[in-house]
């Protein structure tokens, strides 16, 4: 590991095990849920963040914050169902989570559903200069 990197997660147990016992119960009930939706994603730290991949295109990932866990869908500002906020200036939404409580396993379920459906080209945004719908 690069000295830079010393003490920063390689690893999703590794991001979810460093979290307050509240924010990680959050974590890894995400990533329970996302892992059995997306069961043919590609998951990894990306960017210091466990992130789903679907053909290399970022589809789903969550981050802590300083008072909340927050949930990202890159697409979700296109999908058909409600329950996300936008975030940023592309297509992303997301869902902020306080307690484990608040994470609606079925809500959740829809979203990667709409997820896998809906996605914008996110992997080649900066060599397009644009961003793409792709399904």
């Amino acid at each position: 590991m690069a000295m830079q990197d010393a003490g920063k997660p390689r690893t999703i147990e590794e991001f979810n095990a460093i979290q307050a016992p509240e924010d990680r119960q959050i974590c890894e009930l995400l990533r329970q849920v996302i892992d059995g939706g997306l069961p043919e994603a590609e998951s990894r730290i990306w960017h210091a963040h466990p992130v789903w991949f679907l053909a290399g295109n970022p589809i789903v990932g969550y981050s802590k914050l300083k008072s909340c866990v927050r949930l990202l869908f890159w697409s979700g500002q296109s999908f058909d169902v409600p329950g996300l906020a936008p975030e940023g200036t592309f297509k992303a939404a997301e869902k902020r989570y306080t307690s484990v409580a608040q994470v609606d396993v079925d809500e959740l379920r829809t979203w990667l559903e709409q997820a896998r459906l809906i996605q914008w080209d996110y992997k080649n945004i900066v060599k397009k200069r644009r961003l793409d719908r792709i399904s």
